[in-house]
């Protein structure tokens, strides 16, 4: 790579000589409605907010555009965005000599004080390192100068820190918000990188891989690193950026609740984003009538883990058909309940644009119990049978598969409840009914009570593909079913532990890049940089640990206790069930850790 000194003048010049030989040059060229771009000479510490995918994946992620406002609304701070290339545009700035650049100034990567890498999954790390050296930045941390960016990182992915623990200075635990900006005021004062790293990594929530020693730990000796944990969700951004091409998500989203109180034992987000904060009702509104004035979108989402449990739903949905049904903007609401689903909320949302989505996960009672999402069939079948009686023309059904406990009797129930929903739609809106359902692998994920859990083997998850889609034929049921390889290397990676930053380093020198993506991501490259240092990648997929065995990430403090979640796994073994915390608390370790009542902040 040529010097990343390089001028946004040159960078501007090399975007001017090649967008055009370039697939959607609009990734690259910044500019976009309520844009923020403060000026650079005067404004003293300056970042860089990254995301490892293209432009129109990362554009609408919620936390790095929460990140992006609150940064610029400090006199002394500016925030700018970069996004992965895509591999065209990659070639022609290799050729060329030019650096990774922000999109707003097009300044180099390398002139930014601090570069804030979100990271929700882990299938974003090769693109990370790739962002790193596309910035002429050390790709270990420990070559890293003074002279170099301040590499933050902060996402799901990073709740267990150790496979990425070599290319990250700083990881932010947790609600990343006041963190960040009070990691802002410490690069303010100019201290040379090590002082630096000394003064961030006594942030409570701050872990310094340099200056943490986790075996000090794991011998009793060493603190943890305690999530961080806003009580008030932050304020909307005033003015969201509107893009300049279509992205995956083109509307405003507004994040109406954080965390969830059900406890559904396969799910991270549930555990890692405990307690619940809502969004109060009055702040929704006005931050919604802010938003569709400054961006003029027509769609609005409101982004929840169950935003069926939000304590006044029927009011907030009342309110936007309400007021915003003469502008004809549609709502869209991420999947709902089945449980908490109701004929009120039905008629609250009155419009018929788009499908109603449902997450039973499993098509047995049994399983369902296991996994503590208890619904019983005629529940599901009673909502279907509302949702169509009601007009709507479209449902879309989630399940996993490969939880743990399940069978091949199991997964034909699927089969036939999909059938029997199909049935429910012909009955009541004829051949308009329309059925999807996404067929999704189990993963164990870390700071769950499934952390210890196997992964199902490729060959049962590769018969039970076959299953379902021999019994789904010619039924009119779209059927999809994400790539199980992509299961495959986010299972090997999620529970990793530091000896998997040199295979994630070797991956990535053999190629390995945007592994979310089904079409690009080549499992051969990893297995064979697995090959290379001698390491069985199936140890950390699809082995069954010990309840008491020491974690890689058990030094990272989420507030709910380890022997809760020994507790839930236990219970998950017998189908016993774990209600929902709202109604009463099941001390899983968030009450005493934070000092809080849970329910106080969930607004009850």
């Amino acid at each position: 790579m040529k010097d990343a000194s390089i001028s946004p003048q040159e960078i501007n010049a090399f975007l001017e000589r090649t967008l055009f030989n370039i697939e959607k040059p609009g990734r690259y060229i910044g500019g976009e409605y309520n844009q923020i771009l403060k000026n650079w000479d005067s404004t003293p510490v300056k970042t860089v907010l990254a995301f490892p995918d293209v432009y129109e994946i990362g554009f609408s992620n919620l936390g790095l555009n929460i990140l992006y406002d609150a940064v610029n609304k400090e006199p002394s701070f500016l925030a700018e965005r970069c996004f992965s290339v895509w591999k065209d545009m990659e070639m022609a700035m290799r050729i060329s000599g030019i650096p990774l650049f922000s999109i707003e100034s097009k300044h180099p990567v390398h002139d930014f004080d601090v570069l804030g890498i979100s990271l929700p999954y882990e299938t974003l790390y090769t693109n990370t390192l790739n962002m790193l050296e596309l910035s002429g930045i050390p790709i270990l941390r420990t070559e890293r100068q003074d002279s170099d960016p301040l590499v933050i990182a902060g996402g799901h992915a990073t709740f267990n820190p150790s496979p990425m623990s070599a290319f990250i200075d700083a990881f932010v635990i947790g609600d990343g918000e006041h963190i960040f900006l009070s990691i802002l005021e410490l690069v303010q004062e100019r201290l040379p990188r090590e002082q630096l790293l000394e003064k961030i990594s006594k942030l409570e929530s701050v872990y310094v891989p340099a200056l943490y020693d986790v075996q000090k730990y794991f011998s009793g000796t060493g603190r943890t690193i305690k999530k961080n944990m806003v009580a008030h969700l932050p304020p909307a951004p005033e003015k969201p950026l509107v893009p300049n091409i279509e992205t995956t998500h083109n509307r405003i989203a507004i994040e109406v609740m954080r965390g969830c109180s059900h406890g559904c034992r396969f799910c991270q987000a549930g555990f890692i984003t405990r307690p619940v904060r809502e969004r109060p009702l009055a702040e929704i509104l006005s931050a919604l009538r802010t938003s569709i004035r400054q961006t003029g979108f027509d769609e609005i989402s409101l982004l929840s883990l169950s935003i069926s449990d939000y304590s006044a739903i029927q009011d907030l949905i009342l309110n936007i058909t309400k007021e915003f049904k003469s502008l004809k903007v549609a709502l869209s609401l991420p999947s709902l309940r089945i449980e908490s689903f109701s004929e009120d909320l039905m008629q609250a949302i009155d419009q018929r644009k788009g499908n109603f989505t449902l997450a039973p996960e499993s098509a047995t009672e049994r399983v369902r119990n296991s996994i503590n999402k208890p619904i019983a069939d005629d529940n599901l079948l009673e909502t279907a049978s509302l949702i169509f009686q009601k007009g709507w023309t479209s449902i879309k059904l989630y399940f996993l598969i490969g939880l743990p406990g399940e069978t091949l009797e199991d997964v034909t129930h699927i089969i036939d409840l999909c059938r029997k929903v199909k049935s429910i739609g012909k009955k009541y809106v004829g051949g308009r009914a329309r059925i999807s359902v996404s067929i999704n692998t189990f993963i164990p994920k870390c700071h769950t009570p499934f952390q210890w859990a196997a992964m199902d083997s490729i060959e049962n998850i590769t018969q039970k593909h076959i299953m379902l889609r021999e019994g789904l034929r010619n039924t009119g049921i779209i059927v999809s079913f994400p790539s199980l390889e992509t299961s495959l290397l986010e299972g090997w990676l999620s529970r990793g532990d530091e000896q998997l930053a040199k295979v994630i380093h070797s991956a990535w020198q053999k190629g390995a890049r945007f592994d979310a993506w089904q079409d690009q991501m080549d499992l051969a490259v990893w297995k064979a940089a697995f090959s290379e240092h001698g390491i069985d990648p199936f140890l950390y997929s699809h082995r069954q640990r010990s309840l008491e065995e020491a974690l890689p990430w058990d030094f990272i403090d989420v507030g709910v206790a380890k022997s809760y979640l020994q507790k839930e796994y236990r219970l998950s073994l017998d189908g016993s069930l774990t209600g929902d915390c709202r109604a009463n608390c099941h001390a899983c370790g968030i009450q005493t850790s934070y000092g809080v009542l849970c329910r106080n902040l969930a607004g009850e």
